[in-house]
């Protein structure tokens, strides 16, 4: 695992964190009867490509069904927001942060979840399947389908003093 970012490198710690990490959690506005409109949060898991420096894509790729509820919601209103933390990495654990503690870095994502294209669905693939190798046995008759988080606004949390924001230009445009 490569050296963490320093706090004044925000757009490569959004990077960093997306990349060494496996889910993270998406919240939806919920479809949902009893829970029609209000926030709904659930674990996914995810990818921006192989494990190991440098490999990362930046692009969040998910492996969805429509059987699963907050997908449900996604049909509905595809827009939604991810939170990726470190402290589901070693990083945070070895420093004893609390996944509370800004020094335990999380990044939240906001935009929308699409479905992939004929043409990115081997990329999507390759990404998942590397980090997730149990996907390739989940169940065939549930329709599983690649989608990708198309990013709109990014804010970082990675130090005290509050939110830094990255624009999407700045976050793809960075070396990992």
């Amino acid at each position: 695992v490569a050296a963490i970012p320093p706090p004044e490198e925000a757009a490569r710690m959004a990077r960093y964190v997306l990349h060494n990490c496996d889910w993270g959690a998406l919240a939806t506005l919920s479809a949902q009867e009893g829970l029609r409109g209000r926030p709904f949060a659930n674990i996914f898991s995810l990818s921006d490509g192989p494990p190991g420096p440098c490999s990362g894509s930046g692009v969040p790729y998910l492996y969805l069904t429509d059987m699963e509820i907050s997908v449900q919601d996604l049909e509905v209103n595809s827009n939604a927001s991810l939170t990726v933390s470190l402290a589901q990495t070693p990083y945070c654990r070895k420093h004893r942060y609390d996944p509370q503690n800004p020094l335990c870095a999380h990044i939240i994502f906001v935009g929308s979840i699409v479905k992939v294209n004929d043409s990115e669905a081997g990329l999507a693939k390759k990404a998942l399947f590397t980090r997730h190798p149990e996907m390739e046995s989940w169940p065939k008759d549930h329709n599983w389908f690649f989608a990708k988080f198309n990013i709109t606004n990014i804010w970082v949390l990675d130090y005290f003093g509050g939110l830094k924001i990255v624009t999407p230009e700045e976050y793809y445009s960075v070396k990992p």
